[in-house]
Formats: C-alpha cells, structure tokens, sequence
C-alpha cells in the first residue's frame, strides 16, 4: 500500500485508527487465547481402559491428545493405580488430567470417593494428580424422580464445591438431556445453575446432550456468562436417530461454538464419544483430525 508524501489530516486520522484497532485486535487475540490442547474423556474407551489402562493411554497419546478426563475413581484408586502411579504414567506419556468425573454416590454407594461417600479423600486424590475440576457426572434416573431431588442437589453440590475450593479445584455438573425436560412445571437445568453459588458449582457442557435437547449451547453461554470452563464435544449423525457420530462428520456447528468461547469462560474441551460404530480408537482419532480444522 503507497501513502502520499504528505497525507492530510483526515488520512491521518484514518491510519491512526487503523493502528489503533489492529493493536487492539492484537491484545483481544493474545487474552482470548485458550487452551490449544486437545482433551478426551476416557470414557469413550471404557472397555480399552478396563483391559489395557497403560497401552490404552500411550496410543491416546500417540493420536496427539494432550489432556484426559478421568472416570471410574474408586478406593483411591484411578483405573486400578494410586494417585501417585496415576501421575507418573501420565507424565511419562506427556499427558495431563485437568479434570475428572465423580458420581453422587446415592446409587453406586459402595464406590468410595463420590460426593456423599469419602468425598474428602476423592479431592485429595485428585489434587494430588494435578485435576482442577471435579464433576459430577451423572445423575441416576432414581436420583431425579421429582423436583425436589434437584433442590437437594443445590445443597449437595455446594456442600461439596467447598471441599473443592479448600483443595484450590472447582467443582462442576455435567448434562446429558434429562436436566432440560421440565418436571412439575420447572426445568431442573435452571434450577440447578439459579440454586448454586456460581463462584462454588461451575457447568461441563456437553454440547451434544445440550443440543439434542433442543438447547443452543451459544444462548446458555450468553444467559449465564463465563460459567462453562469445561466442553464435551462429540457430533451428531444426521439421521433421524441422532445418533452419536465423531466431531466434524455430523451436524453441529462446533465453530460457531468454539467462537463463543469468551462467553462461555472456557478453559478445557474434551472429546468424548458415548457409542462408536467403529473402533474408539479410531472414532476418537478421526476426531481428533477434524478438531484440529477449527480456530480454537
């Protein structure tokens, strides 16, 4: 581009600007920077983690994810090793575990570490692995039969968000599509984020439940601001089904998504398939590829 020798005043006032916004773009670009680290929710390879834990994570870490999402800790245990073994494995194989899946403990009360059974001990445990967030992962269809099982919830979860923030992690719920059915005239989803102490109970948005739930994920961003730090993205078939399918080969937008990040106040998004067609390592691993295509 040529300038005049001598440019007047309104040039003048045009290049400053110009200057202006593209520093102020630069900044924008640099804080609004998140995590470029691809994250999978083990879950997804349940049956792989029971037979091989070890091999299982290596060839994770081989596809290119960085971080994982555990599940199943019990007896102080994460898939059979104790937090320190856990930590060193996953160091070992360049991975971290910024996060992890906790149940209530009002079903499976035998598993030791959930929310109403040694819940100290289960933070402790995963402040000793390096996870940040605990999450409750699911709720039990005997746990939900009315609406004042949510109520409940409300206290339980902010109960148990204080023995997280002692241990300096943030407690979080994750959804599936129950929570947006209304039950005696009230949508629990609602009751849950308007109850709970938003500095305590932060959300794990699964983007797929959410919006096979008739939910825009953009839209509870923007009602509730910078309350979701953490994503499960897995796609959705176009099919009558719905069924689950592996990012980028279904019908969700993730970029529209991923460019309200700011919003939403991510910090952490994991891959996560509930059922694969094919393999899940392969499902995960096409998955991966195709994450890589969006501006994150």
């Amino acid at each position: 581009m040529n300038f005049p020798e001598k440019p007047g005043r309104r040039q003048v006032l045009k290049l400053s600007a110009l200057t202006a916004a593209a520093a102020l773009t630069s900044r924008f670009d640099v804080l609004a920077a998140p995590t470029k680290k691809v994250g999978l929710q083990l879950y997804t390879l349940r049956d792989d983690m029971g037979r091989d834990p070890v091999g299982t994570l290596k060839k994770v870490a081989q596809i290119g994810y960085k971080e994982v999402e555990s599940f199943g800790y019990a007896g102080g245990k994460f898939f059979g090793k104790k937090p320190a073994e856990y930590a060193a494995l996953l160091k070992d194989l360049g991975l971290s575990t910024p996060s992890g899946h906790y149940v209530t403990g009002k079903v499976m009360m035998k598993d030791e570490g959930s929310l109403i059974n040694n819940w100290k001990r289960a933070v402790d445990d995963a402040a000793a692995i390096g996870q940040k967030y605990m999450v409750c992962a699911y709720l039990f269809p005997e746990e939900r039969t009315k609406l004042d099982d949510y109520k409940k919830y409300v206290d339980l979860f902010n109960k148990s968000a204080e023995v997280c923030r002692a241990a300096g992690i943030q407690f979080a719920y994750h959804n599936h599509d129950f929570e947006f059915k209304a039950l005696q005239g009230k949508v629990p989803y609602d009751v849950l984020l308007s109850g709970t102490d938003p500095k305590l109970v932060q959300l794990e948005l699964d983007l797929y439940w959410a919006t096979y739930a008739g939910q825009d994920p953009v839209a509870l961003f923007k009602k509730h601001p910078g309350r979701f730090p953490l994503w499960h993205i897995k796609d959705m078939e176009k099919t009558p089904e719905r069924a689950f399918a592996e990012v980028g080969t279904g019908s969700i937008n993730f970029q529209r998504i991923f460019d309200a990040r700011n919003i939403a106040g991510m910090t952490h998004y994991f891959v996560e398939q509930d059922v694969c067609k094919r393999p899940p390592l392969e499902a995960i691993a096409i998955s991966f590829k195709n994450v890589q295509k969006l501006k994150v």
